[in-house]
C-alpha cells in the first residue's frame, strides 16, 4: 500500500473515539454517579479499602455510559502505533535518516509528557496524575529503540503481554498490595497521595506496539482496492476472533480477568472488565471491537470513490486529536466549576449536554487547528 496515500478510516476510528471520550471527560468532571470502579488493584488512598467490592450494586445507566467509552484508550493507543509506522516509513523511503526520526519520536514524546504534566497541574489535586498521556508519551520513548525490531518479534512481544500479562502482574504485585512505584510506573495503577498512576505504561505499549506491527502490515499490502480488501478481511477475522476470545475468558471466568471476575452472569457483570489494568478479556474486547468499526470505516471510504468530505467532524477530530485532548479537558473542567461550582455535582443529562456542548464549541476550532497545522507542517503543531 502506498505509504503516501492517507487512510482516511483511520481518522474517522480516532474521531470517533474522540467523541465517546468527550463523553467520558463529560462524566468525570459533571456526574455526580460516575461508576469508575473498573479494577481490582485500585485502594481508596484515603480508606485503603478497595475501589471495586465484591456484591456492589451497579447502576445500569452510569455502568453503560462508562462502559461505551472503554473503547477510547486501546484505540488511541493502537492506532497511534500505526499512525507513527506509517509516517516514518514514508520518511524513511523519503531519505530522512534514523537520526531524525528517532529525534521526531523523542521530541513528541517529550511534548506529550509535558501535556500530561500541564493537565496535572491545572488539575489542581496536589498529586503528580499520570493518564493517558503519559503511556502514549512513555511509549513513543520506548519505540525508539523497539521500532528497530523486525515485525515478527513485535507482535510477538505485543501479543505475548496482551496474553501473559497477568502472571507477571499479578505475580510481582499481587491484587490487595502496596503498589510500589516503579510497579505503579510499569505494571500495576495506583491511587496514592503524591503519585496517581492510572496508565502504567507496559501494557498500554503492549497495545502501541501491536499497532505498529499493523502499520507495518498495511504499507506491505498491494496498492488499490485488492490491498483494502485483504485488510478488510485481517480487520473482520482479527474483531471476530478477539471477541470469541472475550467470551471464552469470561465464560471461564479464571485467568485473564485481572481479579475482577464475572462472579453472575447478568449482561454488566459480563461486561463489567478489568481496564487498570487492562486484562486479556478487557483488550480482547476493545480491540477486537475496534477492529469491526475500523473495518467498517475502511468499506465505507473504499466505496466512496474519492476522498471524503474534509469538513466531517469525525474526520477533523481524527486529525486533530491530541490538540482536541488537551482543549477539551480544560474547557469541561473550567465550564463544571463554573456552572456547577466543582466537580461531579451533576447529573447524567447535565453530563451528556457539557460533552455535545465541548463538540459543538470545539469543532470550529479544531477545524482551524488543522487548517494552521498545514500552512505551517514544520512548526511545533507537527508534534500536538
Amino acid at each position: 500500500m502506498n505509504p503516501s496515500q492517507r487512510i482516511f478510516a483511520i481518522d474517522w476510528m480516532r474521531g470517533f473515539v474522540m467523541v465517546l471520550m468527550a463523553l467520558d471527560h463529560a462524566s468525570e468532571m459533571w456526574n455526580s454517579g460516575r461508576f469508575n470502579a473498573d479494577s481490582a488493584y485500585l485502594l481508596n488512598p484515603e480508606t485503603g479499602a478497595p475501589v471495586w467490592i465484591v456484591g456492589t450494586l451497579i447502576p445500569a445507566t452510569d455502568f453503560f455510559t462508562r462502559w461505551v467509552t472503554h473503547l477510547c484508550a486501546p484505540t488511541f493507543l493502537f492506532l497511534t502505533g500505526t499512525s507513527l509506522a506509517l509516517s516514518i516509513e514514508k520518511r524513511s523511503r523519503l531519505g530522512v535518516s534514523a537520526a531524525s526520526l528517532d529525534r521526531h519520536l523523542l521530541i513528541r514524546a517529550l511534548v506529550i509528557l509535558g501535556l500530561e504534566g500541564l493537565l496535572t497541574l491545572m488539575a489542581g489535586y496536589g498529586a503528580l496524575i499520570l493518564q493517558v498521556l503519559f503511556a502514549i508519551g512513555a511509549s513513543l520513548l520506548l519505540m525508539i529503540p523497539l521500532r528497530r525490531l523486525p515485525t515478527p518479534w513485535l507482535l510477538f512481544g505485543g501479543l505475548g503481554w496482551l496474553v501473559g500479562g497477568e502472571l507477571v502482574t499479578t505475580g510481582l504485585v499481587p491484587i490487595g498490595s502496596t503498589v510500589p512505584y516503579p510497579a505503579a510506573l510499569t505494571l500495576a495503577p495506583l491511587y496514592g497521595e503524591h503519585l496517581i498512576v492510572i496508565y502504567p505504561v507496559i501494557p498500554w505499549l503492549a497495545m502501541l506496539v501491536c499497532g505498529w506491527a499493523f502499520g507495518r502490515y498495511l504499507l506491505d499490502l498491494p496498492e488499490g482496492p485488492t490491498g483494502r480488501i485483504r485488510a478488510e478481511g485481517t480487520l473482520l477475522g482479527w474483531g471476530l476472533g478477539a471477541i470469541a476470545l472475550f467470551i471464552a475468558v469470561r465464560g471461564l471466568d479464571a485467568y485473564g480477568n485481572m481479579g475482577l471476575y464475572r462472579i453472575e452472569p447478568s449482561l454488566i457483570r459480563w461486561l463489567h472488565v478489568s481496564k487498570y489494568p487492562p486484562a486479556l478479556a478487557f483488550t480482547a474486547l476493545e480491540l477486537g471491537a475496534m477492529a469491526l468499526i475500523l473495518m467498517a470505516f475502511s468499506i465505507v471510504e473504499r466505496r466512496l470513490g474519492h476522498p471524503p468530505w474534509r469538513w466531517n467532524p469525525l474526520l477533523v477530530l481524527g486529525q486533530t486529536a491530541l490538540f482536541f485532548y488537551v482543549v477539551h479537558f480544560v474547557v469541561l473542567g473550567a465550564a463544571a466549576l463554573a456552572i456547577t461550582g466543582g466537580m461531579r455535582q451533576a447529573g447524567l443529562t447535565e453530563t451528556y449536554l457539557a460533552a455535545g456542548a465541548v463538540l459543538v464549541v470545539l469543532y470550529p476550532v479544531c477545524c482551524a487547528y488543522r487548517a494552521y497545522k498545514r500552512a505551517h507542517p514544520n512548526s511545533w503543531a507537527q508534534y500536538v
